[in-house]
């Protein structure tokens, strides 16, 4: 089964189990990679009315997958390349003397893959950020980019790759027609550019704020525009500084999936990284966690936490229970150490003790847990040890 029929079919269980909200974010995906524009008008036309008629479920599930039948009739080609498409090696960037010091640091950042950059503020995740996005001299090291586009300029260059800074600036008029804009430096035609634009205001979940101002938007929608606004220019490498900053939590979870999704598009993947303080969301869709420590990166981890924490299974819980209840019923578990951090216990346990049975040591003894979570291999981890 190819990458496109898994998807699809992925697609129609969504719908079978009547999981709307997603499936139809999925369905726009695979829209997405036909680049068909009759696709697409159908998907527009179908977004209209169902933001017209939202109780309308069952007729939604029969047109959407209508839509689906015929988009898994159209060949998609897989996307194929190791390279990476850029390769750091021993980056150092240096403020002055006694003052910040980034790196050295080395990566390889592969499309259709994520990366989580996280680490405590102040530790330069920004500086490298804008040191990948070339708006920032690094003083040592190399830096590569191997775009499939090719370049023969700065500009050219950073064409291919788009930084999203925390704070983004202000644009006038519509948000329709900001994004009709940024099309319109592309050569294309009038028809093509309101196709594109219409469905990527379908895919971001900003149909009815197609006409709103700048100052109408609420910060989420904002960071909604400018992802919208980006992936009209199809990079090839994104770059998010705290993207989720000014979201809910619902908000980040939806936007998380998002990218990660279309990041793995089947035809024109994105290489993503993206800081952030929300560390278990970034790690659920991360396939790489870079952690950054006093402006150091080895190979994710630092290795004297490393050193410190490989022997050990260790559990975060947040309960209703006092530290001498908690090292009385962990006694026949071992318990190594347990340390109170932030109003959260960290227990460290030797590593042959299976998490489940620190579940059910909790459940036995009836200790009221709010949260509990094992971070053995968590860079959760590091801020804690």
């Amino acid at each position: 089964m190819t990458r496109a029929e898994t998807r699809i079919k992925e697609v129609v269980t969504f719908f079978e189990n009547k999981d709307t909200f997603l499936g139809y974010r999925k369905l726009m995906d695979c829209a997405i990679d036909t680049q068909n524009l009759d696709i697409y008008n159908e998907v527009i036309a179908l977004t209209d009315w169902k933001e017209k008629f939202p109780d309308r479920e069952d007729e939604l599930i029969k047109r959407s997958l209508q839509i689906l039948d015929k988009i898994s009739k159209i060949p998609i080609e897989d996307y194929h390349t190791k390279s990476p498409v850029i390769s750091g090696s021993n980056i150092i960037k240096s403020y002055g003397t006694n003052r910040f010091r980034l790196g050295p640091i080395s990566v390889n950042i592969h499309k259709g893959d994520v990366y989580g950059l996280v680490g405590e503020n102040g530790n330069g995740k920004t500086t490298l950020l804008r040191i990948l996005a070339k708006e920032l001299k690094y003083n040592e090291g190399s830096l590569e980019f191997n775009f499939d586009k090719d370049f023969k300029s700065d500009y050219d260059l950073r064409s291919n790759l788009v930084y999203i800074p925390q704070r983004t600036k202000k644009w006038y008029g519509s948000l329709k027609d900001n994004l009709k804009f940024v099309l319109s430096n592309y050569g294309i035609s009038p028809e093509e550019n309101e196709t594109r634009v219409l469905m990527m205001i379908a895919r971001f979940g900003l149909w009815n704020y197609k006409h709103l101002k700048w100052n109408e938007l609420s910060s989420g929608y904002k960071m909604r525009f400018e992802l919208a606004r980006t992936l009209l220019r199809q990079p090839e490498l994104l770059l998010l500084d705290e993207p989720l900053a000014n979201l809910d939590v619902l908000a980040q979870q939806v936007i998380l999936e998002d990218l990660k999704s279309i990041c793995n598009s089947i035809n024109n993947p994105i290489a993503l990284i993206l800081s952030s303080q929300q560390l278990y969301e970034v790690e659920k869709v991360s396939d790489k966690v870079i952690y950054l420590k006093d402006g150091i990166y080895k190979e994710q981890e630092d290795e004297n936490t490393v050193a410190n924490t490989k022997n050990y299974l260790i559990v975060e819980i947040d309960c209703n229970c006092d530290r001498d209840k908690l090292k009385q019923i962990f006694t026949d578990l071992s318990l190594k150490k347990l340390v109170f951090n932030g109003g959260i216990f960290i227990a460290y346990f030797p590593i042959d003790i299976a998490f489940p049975l620190v579940l059910k040591t909790l459940g036995k003894h009836k200790i009221d847990v709010i949260y509990t979570r094992n971070i053995t291999k968590s860079t959760r981890r590091f801020f804690v040890s």
